[in-house]
Protein backbone atom coordinates (compact mmCIF):
# COMPACT_ATOMS: atom_id res chain seq x y z
CA UNK A 1 0.00 0.00 0.00
CA UNK A 2 1.27 3.43 -0.93
CA UNK A 3 1.59 5.45 2.26
CA UNK A 4 2.68 9.06 2.81
CA UNK A 5 6.38 9.67 3.44
CA UNK A 6 6.28 11.92 6.52
CA UNK A 7 9.92 13.09 6.30
CA UNK A 8 9.40 14.22 2.74
CA UNK A 9 6.24 16.02 3.80
CA UNK A 10 8.10 17.84 6.54
CA UNK A 11 10.84 18.88 4.17
CA UNK A 12 8.36 20.18 1.63
CA UNK A 13 5.92 22.00 3.85
CA UNK A 14 7.80 22.92 6.96
CA UNK A 15 7.77 21.42 10.41
CA UNK A 16 4.71 23.30 11.63
CA UNK A 17 2.52 22.08 8.77
CA UNK A 18 3.96 18.63 9.18
CA UNK A 19 3.17 18.51 12.90
CA UNK A 20 -0.35 19.83 12.32
CA UNK A 21 -1.11 17.10 9.82
CA UNK A 22 0.42 14.42 12.04
CA UNK A 23 -1.85 15.60 14.88
CA UNK A 24 -4.91 15.39 12.63
CA UNK A 25 -3.98 11.90 11.47
CA UNK A 26 -3.31 10.77 15.03
CA UNK A 27 -6.76 11.93 16.11
CA UNK A 28 -8.34 10.13 13.18
CA UNK A 29 -6.36 6.98 13.92
CA UNK A 30 -7.74 6.79 17.43
CA UNK A 31 -11.22 6.17 16.06
CA UNK A 32 -10.08 3.04 14.25
CA UNK A 33 -8.07 1.29 16.95
CA UNK A 34 -10.71 -1.42 17.66
CA UNK A 35 -10.15 -2.91 14.19
CA UNK A 36 -6.63 -4.27 14.82
CA UNK A 37 -6.71 -8.05 14.27
CA UNK A 38 -5.98 -10.10 17.36
CA UNK A 39 -3.47 -12.36 15.65
CA UNK A 40 -1.80 -12.90 12.30
CA UNK A 41 -3.64 -14.94 9.70
CA UNK A 42 -2.28 -16.92 6.76
CA UNK A 43 -1.85 -14.62 3.77
CA UNK A 44 -3.97 -15.31 0.68
CA UNK A 45 -2.91 -13.99 -2.71
CA UNK A 46 -6.53 -13.94 -3.87
CA UNK A 47 -9.87 -13.57 -2.08
CA UNK A 48 -13.33 -14.43 -3.39
CA UNK A 49 -16.33 -13.33 -1.30
CA UNK A 50 -19.71 -14.75 -2.33
CA UNK A 51 -23.03 -13.67 -0.81
CA UNK A 52 -26.31 -15.50 -1.35
CA UNK A 53 -28.60 -12.66 -0.36
CA UNK A 54 -31.38 -13.81 1.98
CA UNK A 55 -30.27 -17.47 1.77
CA UNK A 56 -31.16 -19.27 5.01
CA UNK A 57 -30.66 -22.89 6.01
CA UNK A 58 -34.04 -23.96 4.63
CA UNK A 59 -33.17 -22.42 1.27
CA UNK A 60 -30.08 -24.58 0.86
CA UNK A 61 -31.85 -27.65 2.26
CA UNK A 62 -34.70 -27.33 -0.23
CA UNK A 63 -32.33 -26.63 -3.13
CA UNK A 64 -30.33 -29.76 -2.25
CA UNK A 65 -33.46 -31.93 -2.20
CA UNK A 66 -34.57 -30.45 -5.52
CA UNK A 67 -31.14 -31.01 -7.10
CA UNK A 68 -30.91 -34.55 -5.76
CA UNK A 69 -27.20 -34.16 -5.05
CA UNK A 70 -24.88 -32.30 -2.66
CA UNK A 71 -24.28 -28.58 -3.11
CA UNK A 72 -20.83 -27.13 -3.67
CA UNK A 73 -21.43 -25.18 -0.47
CA UNK A 74 -21.73 -28.41 1.54
CA UNK A 75 -17.99 -29.14 1.63
CA UNK A 76 -17.21 -25.60 2.81
CA UNK A 77 -19.37 -25.35 5.94
CA UNK A 78 -17.10 -23.87 8.59
CA UNK A 79 -19.22 -21.94 11.08
CA UNK A 80 -22.02 -19.45 11.57
CA UNK A 81 -22.59 -15.71 11.16
CA UNK A 82 -24.44 -13.37 13.52
CA UNK A 83 -26.31 -10.92 11.33
CA UNK A 84 -27.76 -8.10 13.46
CA UNK A 85 -27.03 -4.45 12.65
CA UNK A 86 -26.08 -1.57 14.94
CA UNK A 87 -29.70 -0.75 15.72
CA UNK A 88 -31.81 -3.82 14.91
CA UNK A 89 -31.79 -7.53 15.66
CA UNK A 90 -33.00 -8.03 12.08
CA UNK A 91 -30.72 -6.39 9.56
CA UNK A 92 -31.38 -5.02 6.13
CA UNK A 93 -28.95 -5.70 3.27
CA UNK A 94 -27.29 -2.26 3.37
CA UNK A 95 -25.91 -2.29 6.94
CA UNK A 96 -25.19 -6.01 6.65
CA UNK A 97 -23.06 -5.50 3.55
CA UNK A 98 -21.41 -2.47 5.12
CA UNK A 99 -20.38 -4.68 8.04
CA UNK A 100 -18.78 -7.44 5.99
CA UNK A 101 -17.22 -4.96 3.55
CA UNK A 102 -15.75 -2.54 6.12
CA UNK A 103 -15.51 -4.29 9.49
CA UNK A 104 -18.10 -2.07 11.20
CA UNK A 105 -21.80 -2.57 11.87
CA UNK A 106 -23.98 0.27 10.64
CA UNK A 107 -27.56 1.53 10.33
CA UNK A 108 -30.47 0.83 8.04
CA UNK A 109 -30.00 2.18 4.48
CA UNK A 110 -26.30 3.13 5.03
CA UNK A 111 -23.89 2.06 2.28
CA UNK A 112 -20.22 2.08 3.33
CA UNK A 113 -21.04 4.73 5.95
CA UNK A 114 -20.43 4.67 9.71
CA UNK A 115 -23.40 4.26 12.03
CA UNK A 116 -25.14 7.29 13.47
CA UNK A 117 -26.69 5.29 16.31
CA UNK A 118 -25.95 2.00 18.02
CA UNK A 119 -28.58 0.45 20.29
CA UNK A 120 -27.81 -3.27 20.14
CA UNK A 121 -25.52 -4.51 22.94
CA UNK A 122 -22.07 -5.44 21.67
CA UNK A 123 -22.50 -3.90 18.22
CA UNK A 124 -19.07 -3.09 16.77
CA UNK A 125 -19.38 0.42 15.32
CA UNK A 126 -17.11 3.36 14.71
CA UNK A 127 -16.57 5.88 17.50
CA UNK A 128 -19.94 7.50 18.20
CA UNK A 129 -18.27 10.91 17.94
CA UNK A 130 -17.64 10.35 14.23
CA UNK A 131 -20.94 9.23 12.64
CA UNK A 132 -21.73 9.27 8.93
CA UNK A 133 -18.10 9.15 7.81
CA UNK A 134 -17.23 6.90 4.85
CA UNK A 135 -15.65 3.56 5.73
CA UNK A 136 -13.01 1.93 3.57
CA UNK A 137 -13.86 -1.48 2.12
CA UNK A 138 -11.77 -4.59 1.59
CA UNK A 139 -12.23 -4.13 -2.17
CA UNK A 140 -10.74 -0.64 -1.96
CA UNK A 141 -7.91 -2.04 0.15
CA UNK A 142 -7.15 -4.71 -2.42
CA UNK A 143 -6.94 -2.00 -5.09
CA UNK A 144 -4.40 -0.04 -3.05
CA UNK A 145 -2.33 -3.20 -2.71
CA UNK A 146 -2.16 -3.38 -6.49
CA UNK A 147 -4.55 -6.30 -6.77
CA UNK A 148 -7.11 -6.62 -9.54
CA UNK A 149 -10.71 -6.25 -8.37
CA UNK A 150 -14.08 -7.51 -9.55
CA UNK A 151 -17.77 -7.02 -8.78
CA UNK A 152 -20.47 -9.44 -9.98
CA UNK A 153 -24.21 -9.53 -9.16
CA UNK A 154 -27.53 -10.60 -10.64
CA UNK A 155 -29.29 -7.50 -9.32
CA UNK A 156 -28.61 -4.05 -10.68
CA UNK A 157 -25.04 -3.44 -9.60
CA UNK A 158 -26.09 -0.37 -7.63
CA UNK A 159 -28.18 -2.52 -5.28
CA UNK A 160 -27.29 -2.55 -1.61
CA UNK A 161 -24.82 -5.42 -1.32
CA UNK A 162 -22.53 -4.78 -4.30
CA UNK A 163 -22.88 -1.06 -3.59
CA UNK A 164 -21.49 -1.41 -0.06
CA UNK A 165 -18.21 -2.81 -1.41
CA UNK A 166 -17.81 -0.10 -4.03
CA UNK A 167 -19.44 3.16 -2.88
CA UNK A 168 -20.31 5.35 0.11
CA UNK A 169 -23.68 7.00 0.68
CA UNK A 170 -26.19 7.28 3.51
CA UNK A 171 -29.14 6.09 1.38
CA UNK A 172 -29.03 2.82 -0.54
CA UNK A 173 -31.68 4.07 -2.99
CA UNK A 174 -29.49 6.77 -4.59
CA UNK A 175 -28.52 4.57 -7.52
CA UNK A 176 -27.21 7.50 -9.59
CA UNK A 177 -24.62 8.50 -6.97
CA UNK A 178 -23.70 4.88 -6.31
CA UNK A 179 -23.26 4.20 -10.04
CA UNK A 180 -20.98 7.22 -10.41
CA UNK A 181 -18.76 6.14 -7.55
CA UNK A 182 -18.61 2.59 -8.89
CA UNK A 183 -17.47 3.81 -12.31
CA UNK A 184 -14.76 6.03 -10.80
CA UNK A 185 -13.55 3.29 -8.47
CA UNK A 186 -12.09 1.83 -11.68
CA UNK A 187 -12.82 -1.77 -10.69
CA UNK A 188 -11.30 -4.08 -13.29
CA UNK A 189 -14.27 -6.38 -13.96
CA UNK A 190 -17.90 -5.44 -13.30
CA UNK A 191 -20.72 -7.74 -14.46
CA UNK A 192 -24.46 -7.59 -13.74
CA UNK A 193 -27.55 -5.46 -14.35
CA UNK A 194 -28.37 -1.77 -13.99
CA UNK A 195 -27.47 -0.15 -17.34
CA UNK A 196 -30.12 2.59 -16.97
CA UNK A 197 -28.40 4.09 -13.94
CA UNK A 198 -25.32 4.93 -16.03
CA UNK A 199 -27.22 6.82 -18.73
CA UNK A 200 -28.86 10.27 -18.78
CA UNK A 201 -32.63 10.52 -19.08
CA UNK A 202 -32.44 11.82 -22.64
CA UNK A 203 -30.71 8.57 -23.63
CA UNK A 204 -33.18 6.24 -21.96
CA UNK A 205 -31.56 6.21 -18.54
CA UNK A 206 -32.43 7.62 -15.15
CA UNK A 207 -29.61 10.08 -14.53
CA UNK A 208 -30.59 13.68 -13.86
CA UNK A 209 -27.01 15.02 -13.90
CA UNK A 210 -26.57 14.52 -17.66
CA UNK A 211 -23.60 12.17 -17.24
CA UNK A 212 -23.17 9.33 -19.69
CA UNK A 213 -21.09 6.97 -17.57
CA UNK A 214 -20.85 4.42 -20.37
CA UNK A 215 -18.89 7.01 -22.33
CA UNK A 216 -16.73 7.61 -19.26
CA UNK A 217 -15.97 3.88 -19.09
CA UNK A 218 -15.00 3.83 -22.76
CA UNK A 219 -12.68 6.76 -22.17
CA UNK A 220 -11.08 4.80 -19.32
CA UNK A 221 -10.31 1.94 -21.69
CA UNK A 222 -12.99 -0.56 -20.67
CA UNK A 223 -14.54 -3.10 -23.00
CA UNK A 224 -18.32 -2.81 -22.68
CA UNK A 225 -20.58 -5.82 -23.36
CA UNK A 226 -24.32 -6.39 -23.11
CA UNK A 227 -24.91 -10.06 -23.96
CA UNK A 228 -23.53 -13.50 -23.17
CA UNK A 229 -21.47 -14.19 -26.28
CA UNK A 230 -19.87 -10.73 -26.19
CA UNK A 231 -18.86 -11.31 -22.58
CA UNK A 232 -17.41 -14.75 -23.27
CA UNK A 233 -15.40 -13.43 -26.22
CA UNK A 234 -14.17 -10.24 -24.56
CA UNK A 235 -10.43 -9.91 -24.16
CA UNK A 236 -8.26 -7.48 -22.23
CA UNK A 237 -8.20 -6.87 -18.50
CA UNK A 238 -10.86 -4.14 -18.10
CA UNK A 239 -14.45 -5.26 -18.64
CA UNK A 240 -17.91 -3.91 -17.81
CA UNK A 241 -20.90 -6.09 -18.68
CA UNK A 242 -24.42 -4.70 -18.26
CA UNK A 243 -26.97 -7.30 -19.32
CA UNK A 244 -30.23 -5.65 -18.27
CA UNK A 245 -31.58 -2.14 -17.82
CA UNK A 246 -32.32 -2.96 -14.19
CA UNK A 247 -32.01 -6.35 -12.47
CA UNK A 248 -31.26 -9.51 -14.42
CA UNK A 249 -33.90 -12.25 -14.77
CA UNK A 250 -34.28 -15.18 -12.41
CA UNK A 251 -32.06 -18.02 -13.58
CA UNK A 252 -35.03 -20.28 -14.50
CA UNK A 253 -36.43 -17.45 -16.66
CA UNK A 254 -33.38 -15.88 -18.31
CA UNK A 255 -32.60 -15.88 -22.02
CA UNK A 256 -29.15 -17.54 -22.05
CA UNK A 257 -28.16 -15.67 -25.21
CA UNK A 258 -28.84 -12.29 -23.62
CA UNK A 259 -28.00 -12.88 -19.96
CA UNK A 260 -25.12 -15.05 -18.75
CA UNK A 261 -25.57 -17.17 -15.65
CA UNK A 262 -24.00 -16.14 -12.39
CA UNK A 263 -21.55 -19.03 -12.80
CA UNK A 264 -20.54 -17.80 -16.27
CA UNK A 265 -19.99 -14.27 -14.97
CA UNK A 266 -17.94 -15.61 -12.08
CA UNK A 267 -15.80 -17.75 -14.37
CA UNK A 268 -15.19 -14.82 -16.75
CA UNK A 269 -14.20 -12.57 -13.87
CA UNK A 270 -11.78 -15.20 -12.57
CA UNK A 271 -10.26 -15.66 -16.03
CA UNK A 272 -9.45 -11.96 -16.24
CA UNK A 273 -8.57 -11.16 -12.64
CA UNK A 274 -6.25 -14.15 -12.20
CA UNK A 275 -3.91 -12.69 -14.82
CA UNK A 276 -2.78 -10.03 -12.33
CA UNK A 277 0.52 -11.17 -10.76
CA UNK A 278 -0.34 -9.29 -7.55
CA UNK A 279 -3.53 -11.30 -7.04
CA UNK A 280 -7.15 -10.21 -6.93
CA UNK A 281 -10.28 -9.58 -4.87
CA UNK A 282 -13.64 -10.67 -6.31
CA UNK A 283 -17.10 -10.07 -4.88
CA UNK A 284 -20.03 -12.15 -6.21
CA UNK A 285 -23.68 -11.89 -5.18
CA UNK A 286 -26.61 -14.17 -5.91
CA UNK A 287 -28.95 -11.24 -5.39
CA UNK A 288 -32.40 -12.57 -6.10
CA UNK A 289 -32.65 -15.38 -3.57
CA UNK A 290 -33.73 -12.51 -1.36
CA UNK A 291 -36.39 -11.26 -3.76
CA UNK A 292 -37.91 -14.73 -4.19
CA UNK A 293 -38.04 -15.03 -0.41
CA UNK A 294 -39.82 -11.69 -0.04
CA UNK A 295 -42.40 -13.08 -2.48
CA UNK A 296 -42.66 -16.38 -0.54
CA UNK A 297 -41.80 -18.12 -3.80
CA UNK A 298 -40.02 -21.48 -3.32
CA UNK A 299 -39.47 -21.95 -7.07
CA UNK A 300 -37.59 -18.64 -7.24
CA UNK A 301 -35.63 -19.63 -4.15
CA UNK A 302 -34.56 -22.91 -5.76
CA UNK A 303 -33.73 -21.19 -9.06
CA UNK A 304 -31.46 -18.61 -7.44
CA UNK A 305 -29.92 -20.82 -4.75
CA UNK A 306 -28.82 -23.37 -7.35
CA UNK A 307 -27.50 -20.58 -9.60
CA UNK A 308 -25.54 -19.19 -6.65
CA UNK A 309 -24.20 -22.62 -5.75
CA UNK A 310 -22.97 -23.07 -9.33
CA UNK A 311 -21.02 -19.83 -8.95
CA UNK A 312 -19.61 -21.07 -5.64
CA UNK A 313 -18.42 -24.20 -7.47
CA UNK A 314 -16.54 -22.03 -9.98
CA UNK A 315 -14.83 -20.21 -7.12
CA UNK A 316 -14.08 -23.39 -5.21
CA UNK A 317 -12.69 -25.21 -8.26
CA UNK A 318 -10.41 -22.24 -8.95
CA UNK A 319 -9.23 -22.13 -5.34
CA UNK A 320 -8.49 -25.86 -5.24
CA UNK A 321 -6.39 -25.61 -8.37
CA UNK A 322 -4.71 -22.34 -7.39
CA UNK A 323 -3.84 -23.10 -3.76
CA UNK A 324 -3.48 -19.41 -2.85
CA UNK A 325 -7.12 -18.33 -2.78
CA UNK A 326 -9.41 -17.75 0.18
CA UNK A 327 -13.09 -18.37 -0.61
CA UNK A 328 -15.73 -17.12 1.83
CA UNK A 329 -19.45 -17.62 1.22
CA UNK A 330 -22.39 -16.66 3.45
CA UNK A 331 -25.68 -14.81 3.48
CA UNK A 332 -26.37 -11.37 4.86
CA UNK A 333 -29.58 -12.40 6.67
CA UNK A 334 -32.46 -14.83 6.61
CA UNK A 335 -35.65 -14.01 4.75
CA UNK A 336 -39.23 -15.22 4.82
CA UNK A 337 -39.01 -17.58 7.78
CA UNK A 338 -39.11 -20.39 5.24
CA UNK A 339 -39.72 -23.94 6.49
CA UNK A 340 -40.06 -27.44 5.09
CA UNK A 341 -43.37 -28.18 6.78
CA UNK A 342 -46.35 -25.88 7.20
CA UNK A 343 -49.57 -25.65 9.19
CA UNK A 344 -50.98 -28.20 6.78
CA UNK A 345 -48.48 -30.76 8.08
CA UNK A 346 -49.05 -30.04 11.77
CA UNK A 347 -50.46 -33.52 12.41
CA UNK A 348 -48.75 -35.44 9.61
CA UNK A 349 -45.18 -34.15 9.63
CA UNK A 350 -43.71 -37.50 10.66
CA UNK A 351 -45.11 -39.01 7.47
CA UNK A 352 -44.23 -36.14 5.08
CA UNK A 353 -42.73 -37.86 2.05
CA UNK A 354 -40.13 -36.70 -0.44
CA UNK A 355 -42.69 -36.64 -3.24
CA UNK A 356 -45.12 -34.52 -1.26
CA UNK A 357 -42.55 -31.73 -0.97
CA UNK A 358 -40.25 -32.03 -3.97
CA UNK A 359 -42.42 -33.47 -6.74
CA UNK A 360 -44.70 -30.39 -7.07
CA UNK A 361 -41.64 -28.11 -7.16
CA UNK A 362 -39.91 -30.13 -9.88
CA UNK A 363 -42.88 -29.61 -12.19
CA UNK A 364 -42.23 -25.85 -12.23
CA UNK A 365 -40.20 -24.70 -15.25
CA UNK A 366 -40.40 -20.95 -14.65
CA UNK A 367 -40.79 -18.58 -11.72
CA UNK A 368 -43.86 -16.36 -11.44
CA UNK A 369 -41.92 -13.68 -13.30
CA UNK A 370 -41.37 -16.07 -16.19
CA UNK A 371 -45.01 -17.16 -16.18
CA UNK A 372 -46.11 -13.55 -16.59
CA UNK A 373 -44.38 -13.41 -19.98
CA UNK A 374 -46.40 -16.45 -21.11
CA UNK A 375 -49.81 -15.00 -20.30
CA UNK A 376 -51.74 -13.31 -23.07
CA UNK A 377 -52.93 -9.72 -22.83
CA UNK A 378 -56.23 -10.48 -21.10
CA UNK A 379 -54.76 -13.40 -19.12
CA UNK A 380 -57.47 -15.70 -20.38
CA UNK A 381 -54.95 -18.57 -20.67
CA UNK A 382 -54.09 -18.82 -16.97
CA UNK A 383 -55.18 -22.46 -16.62
CA UNK A 384 -53.20 -23.58 -19.68
CA UNK A 385 -50.04 -21.70 -18.71
CA UNK A 386 -50.08 -22.94 -15.12
CA UNK A 387 -50.59 -26.52 -16.29
CA UNK A 388 -47.74 -26.27 -18.80
CA UNK A 389 -45.16 -24.41 -16.71
CA UNK A 390 -46.12 -25.40 -13.15
CA UNK A 391 -47.91 -28.71 -13.56
CA UNK A 392 -50.81 -27.30 -11.54
CA UNK A 393 -54.14 -28.53 -12.91
CA UNK A 394 -56.33 -27.94 -9.88
CA UNK A 395 -56.38 -24.14 -9.64
CA UNK A 396 -59.32 -22.84 -7.64
CA UNK A 397 -61.48 -20.04 -9.07
CA UNK A 398 -59.96 -17.75 -6.43
CA UNK A 399 -56.42 -18.61 -7.57
CA UNK A 400 -57.28 -17.99 -11.22
CA UNK A 401 -58.78 -14.63 -10.28
CA UNK A 402 -55.71 -13.71 -8.21
CA UNK A 403 -53.38 -14.42 -11.15
CA UNK A 404 -55.58 -12.44 -13.54
CA UNK A 405 -55.76 -9.46 -11.21
CA UNK A 406 -52.07 -9.39 -10.17
CA UNK A 407 -50.19 -6.22 -10.98
CA UNK A 408 -47.35 -6.45 -13.52
CA UNK A 409 -44.17 -7.70 -11.87
CA UNK A 410 -45.96 -9.18 -8.86
CA UNK A 411 -46.76 -12.73 -9.95
CA UNK A 412 -43.96 -14.31 -7.91
CA UNK A 413 -45.81 -13.15 -4.82
CA UNK A 414 -49.10 -14.56 -6.12
CA UNK A 415 -48.01 -17.89 -7.55
CA UNK A 416 -45.33 -18.53 -4.89
CA UNK A 417 -47.83 -19.12 -2.07
CA UNK A 418 -49.86 -21.38 -4.39
CA UNK A 419 -46.95 -23.74 -5.03
CA UNK A 420 -45.91 -23.45 -1.37
CA UNK A 421 -49.33 -24.70 -0.30
CA UNK A 422 -49.05 -27.69 -2.64
CA UNK A 423 -45.55 -28.62 -1.43
CA UNK A 424 -45.94 -28.07 2.34
CA UNK A 425 -43.55 -25.12 2.36
CA UNK A 426 -44.24 -22.70 5.21
CA UNK A 427 -43.45 -18.98 5.59
CA UNK A 428 -43.70 -16.79 8.67
CA UNK A 429 -43.08 -13.42 7.04
CA UNK A 430 -42.41 -11.63 3.76
CA UNK A 431 -39.56 -9.75 5.44
CA UNK A 432 -36.09 -10.49 6.75
CA UNK A 433 -35.38 -12.62 9.80
CA UNK A 434 -32.71 -12.41 12.50
CA UNK A 435 -31.34 -15.93 13.03
CA UNK A 436 -27.68 -16.92 12.73
CA UNK A 437 -26.78 -18.26 9.29
CA UNK A 438 -24.21 -20.68 7.91
CA UNK A 439 -20.62 -19.64 7.14
CA UNK A 440 -18.75 -21.38 4.34
CA UNK A 441 -15.00 -21.01 3.86
CA UNK A 442 -12.02 -22.61 2.09
CA UNK A 443 -8.33 -21.83 1.66
CA UNK A 444 -5.61 -19.84 3.46
CA UNK A 445 -7.09 -17.74 6.25
CA UNK A 446 -10.23 -19.90 6.30
CA UNK A 447 -12.90 -18.49 8.65
CA UNK A 448 -14.30 -20.80 11.32
CA UNK A 449 -16.62 -20.71 14.34
CA UNK A 450 -19.42 -18.29 15.08
CA UNK A 451 -18.46 -14.80 13.90
CA UNK A 452 -20.05 -11.39 13.72
CA UNK A 453 -20.79 -10.18 10.19
CA UNK A 454 -18.31 -7.33 10.73
CA UNK A 455 -15.65 -9.87 11.72
CA UNK A 456 -15.74 -11.26 8.18
CA UNK A 457 -14.22 -8.05 6.81
CA UNK A 458 -11.54 -8.01 9.50
CA UNK A 459 -10.55 -11.61 8.86
CA UNK A 460 -10.59 -11.16 5.08
CA UNK A 461 -8.39 -8.09 5.52
CA UNK A 462 -6.01 -10.04 7.73
CA UNK A 463 -5.83 -12.80 5.14
CA UNK A 464 -4.74 -10.19 2.56
CA UNK A 465 -2.30 -8.63 5.05
CA UNK A 466 -4.38 -5.47 4.81
CA UNK A 467 -4.58 -2.88 7.57
CA UNK A 468 -8.12 -1.46 7.60
CA UNK A 469 -7.10 1.21 10.12
CA UNK A 470 -4.44 2.60 7.79
CA UNK A 471 -6.77 2.24 4.83
CA UNK A 472 -9.41 4.49 6.38
CA UNK A 473 -6.76 7.13 7.04
CA UNK A 474 -5.41 6.79 3.51
CA UNK A 475 -8.72 7.12 1.69
CA UNK A 476 -10.92 9.43 3.77
CA UNK A 477 -9.39 12.63 5.12
CA UNK A 478 -11.75 15.59 5.66
CA UNK A 479 -10.80 18.22 3.09
CA UNK A 480 -10.73 21.08 5.59
CA UNK A 481 -8.43 19.16 7.92
CA UNK A 482 -5.99 18.37 5.12
CA UNK A 483 -5.87 21.93 3.77
CA UNK A 484 -5.82 24.11 6.86
CA UNK A 485 -3.84 26.83 5.07
CA UNK A 486 -5.77 26.88 1.78
CA UNK A 487 -8.87 28.56 0.46
CA UNK A 488 -11.73 26.08 0.14
CA UNK A 489 -15.03 26.62 -1.62
CA UNK A 490 -18.04 24.42 -2.53
CA UNK A 491 -18.89 24.87 -6.22
CA UNK A 492 -22.54 24.19 -7.03
CA UNK A 493 -22.66 26.08 -10.33
CA UNK A 494 -23.87 22.74 -11.65
CA UNK A 495 -26.02 21.43 -8.75
CA UNK A 496 -26.01 17.91 -10.17
CA UNK A 497 -22.21 17.82 -10.28
CA UNK A 498 -20.84 19.58 -7.18
CA UNK A 499 -17.12 19.92 -6.60
CA UNK A 500 -14.72 21.23 -4.01
CA UNK A 501 -12.34 24.02 -5.05
CA UNK A 502 -9.02 24.30 -3.22
CA UNK A 503 -6.68 27.27 -3.85
CA UNK A 504 -3.22 27.43 -2.38
CA UNK A 505 -0.13 29.36 -3.41
CA UNK A 506 -1.48 30.23 -6.83
CA UNK A 507 -2.51 26.63 -7.51
CA UNK A 508 -6.18 25.76 -8.06
CA UNK A 509 -7.44 22.23 -7.53
CA UNK A 510 -10.90 20.87 -8.32
CA UNK A 511 -12.29 17.74 -6.68
CA UNK A 512 -15.54 16.56 -8.35
CA UNK A 513 -17.61 14.75 -5.72
CA UNK A 514 -18.21 11.05 -6.34
CA UNK A 515 -15.18 10.66 -8.62
CA UNK A 516 -11.51 9.80 -8.25
CA UNK A 517 -10.53 12.87 -10.26
CA UNK A 518 -8.47 15.86 -9.17
CA UNK A 519 -7.76 18.69 -11.59
CA UNK A 520 -4.69 20.76 -10.61
CA UNK A 521 -4.56 23.94 -12.70
CA UNK A 522 -6.62 22.02 -15.26
CA UNK A 523 -4.35 18.97 -15.35
CA UNK A 524 -6.21 15.73 -14.63
CA UNK A 525 -4.96 13.35 -11.94
CA UNK A 526 -6.47 10.06 -10.79
CA UNK A 527 -6.68 9.55 -7.03
CA UNK A 528 -6.50 6.12 -5.34
CA UNK A 529 -10.12 6.43 -4.19
CA UNK A 530 -13.25 8.52 -4.64
CA UNK A 531 -14.15 11.90 -3.17
CA UNK A 532 -17.15 11.39 -0.86
CA UNK A 533 -19.54 14.00 0.46
CA UNK A 534 -21.20 13.03 3.73
CA UNK A 535 -24.47 14.89 3.28
CA UNK A 536 -25.83 14.43 6.83
CA UNK A 537 -22.53 15.63 8.25
CA UNK A 538 -21.77 18.35 5.69
CA UNK A 539 -18.20 17.12 5.33
CA UNK A 540 -16.31 16.16 2.17
CA UNK A 541 -13.67 13.44 2.39
CA UNK A 542 -10.85 12.78 -0.06
CA UNK A 543 -7.92 10.38 -0.40
CA UNK A 544 -4.84 11.62 1.42
CA UNK A 545 -2.93 11.51 -1.88
CA UNK A 546 -4.85 14.64 -2.93
CA UNK A 547 -3.02 16.64 -0.27
CA UNK A 548 0.34 15.47 -1.61
CA UNK A 549 -0.46 16.86 -5.04
CA UNK A 550 -0.63 20.37 -3.58
CA UNK A 551 2.54 20.25 -1.47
Amino acid sequence: MSMLNYRTLAARGGHQKFLALVLVLALLAAAFLPLAPAEAAPVAKNVIVLVGDGMGATHTTLARWYKGAPLALDEMVSGAVRTYSADSLITDSAPAATAFATGYKSNDKFIGIAAATATIPGANTLDAADPYRPLATVLEGAKLQGKATGLVATSNLQHATPAAFSSHWHSRSNYEEIAKQQVYQQIDVVLGGGRQYLLPQEQGGTRKDGLNLLDELKNMGYTLVDNTSAMLQAGGNKLWGLFAADAMAYDFDRDPNQEPSLAQMTRKALDILSQDPDGFFLFVEGSEIDWASHANDPVGVISETLAFDAAVKEALDFAKKDGQTLVVAFTDHGNGGMSIGSKASDHTYSKLSFDQVVAPLRKARLTGQGVEAQLNADRSNVAEVMAQYYGITDLTPEEVAAIKQAKPGSLNGVIGPMISKRSYIGWTTSGHTGEDVFLYSYGPGKLTGTVENAEIARQVAAAMDLDLNALNLELFVPVRQAFTDAGIAWDTSNPALPKVIVEKGGVKAELPVGTNLMLVNGEKHFLPGVVVYSQPKGVTYMPRAAAELLQ
